[in-house]
């Protein structure tokens, strides 16, 4: 009997002695340093499996041995944690940091910038362009419903998330100004002055004039004068699809539209673009000015003016800087 046992108890021994080497063996796989040379970033889509991500993490040279990989996500219960997303990688890393990474969660953060004064049509078609985000975004949201601004969003999110992110942005940016809006304002809703910031946002692009083209237009409103703005003529010529490639002329300002100011008094039915916050707080907080009147003075910024004679004169020195002036609107509006 105890011949027997003798024996079976040495191949015991041996077969755990034999279990602990490879243990060890593979722990020291598992947590020395990777093949990694150079960050990389690494897309796990959603539904892979251990074994999908494991061969994702190979064919990037994140790890060199899928199979120790996957043990070691089984042996520490990591596998029904591992996360989808877009991963970035320091070089070097170990498996056991691979698998840490992947139950965090901590996903490569994109940025997404929206610059002001684009349509809507515009921003919708940016976003389409914009790699790691997925889906259309149905319907398309009101002009003027979405704020723009950097927004920071992760592979896989959808566009329609974003827009939301967008509108929910705007409206409460609003509403903080309404609340704090300057007194005796000639608007009656938050949505004018909305209306009046997509103006102010293309007229001009200087950050200190926002607020004295605020003025002028709520002057002029006051007054039951028409605004008589060119972006809201372009924005009637195009549809509110974007740009024109052409300069206006004296009878594009006769356009059958209810957003040409030249011929429709008050404020266009709804904004022309996507104001930022400059021109939100410049139309709610305007400059204090008796203006009534602005040109372009031929240097990217504008020359304001309170009298039509005075605007003139301003007019008359900006159109002998131009040439092919004769078919140019006739500058007795701002």
């Amino acid at each position: 009997m105890r011949r027997i046992a003798f024996p079976v108890l040495s191949l015991l021994l041996l077969v755990a002695l034999a279990g602990a080497g490879a243990a060890v063996w593979g722990h020291a796989r598992f947590t020395r340093p990777g093949p990694l040379a150079v960050p990389a970033t690494v897309v796990i889509p959603k539904g892979l499996g251990l074994a999908g991500i494991a061969e994702r993490l190979r064919e990037a040279g994140v790890i060199a041995e899928p199979l120790v990989f996957r043990i070691g996500a089984r042996l520490t219960g990591a596998h029904r944690d591992l996360k989808a997303g877009e991963y970035a990688f320091s070089p070097a890393i170990s498996m056991r940091e691979v698998i840490v990474l992947l139950e965090s969660g901590q996903t490569v953060v994109r940025r997404l910038t929206v610059v002001e004064g684009l349509t809507t049509a515009q921003v919708i078609a940016h976003l389409q362009s914009v790699d790691g985000l997925e889906g259309t975004v149905s319907p398309v949201p009101a002009e003027g419903s979405l704020l723009p601004e950097t927004y920071h969003f992760s592979y896989g999110d959808s566009r329609e998330q974003v827009v939301a992110r967008m509108a929910r942005a705007m409206r409460d940016l609003v509403a903080d100004l309404w609340a704090a809006r300057a007194p005796d304002l000639p608007l009656a809703t938050p949505g004018e002055a909305v209306v009046l910031a997509s103006l102010v946002e293309k007229e001009t692009a200087r950050p200190e004039e926002r607020a004295r083209v605020a003025a002028v237009f709520l002057n002029r409103l006051r007054k039951g004068m028409r605004l008589q703005s060119d972006p809201t003529v372009v924005y009637a010529l195009t549809d509110g699809q974007g740009t024109l490639d052409r300069p206006l002329t004296r009878a594009d300002l006769k356009v059958d539209s209810p957003f040409n100011t030249y011929l429709n008094d008050g404020l266009p039915p709804a904004p022309i673009c996507n104001p930022g916050r400059a021109s939100l707080v410049a139309a709610l907080d305007p400059a204090a000015t008796d203006d009534l009147y602005f040109v372009a003075d031929g240097a990217g910024g504008h020359v304001f003016a309170r009298t039509l004679a005075e605007h003139n004169r301003n007019v008359a020195r900006w159109r002998a800087r131009q040439e092919g002036a004769p078919n140019a609107p006739d500058g007795t509006a701002p």
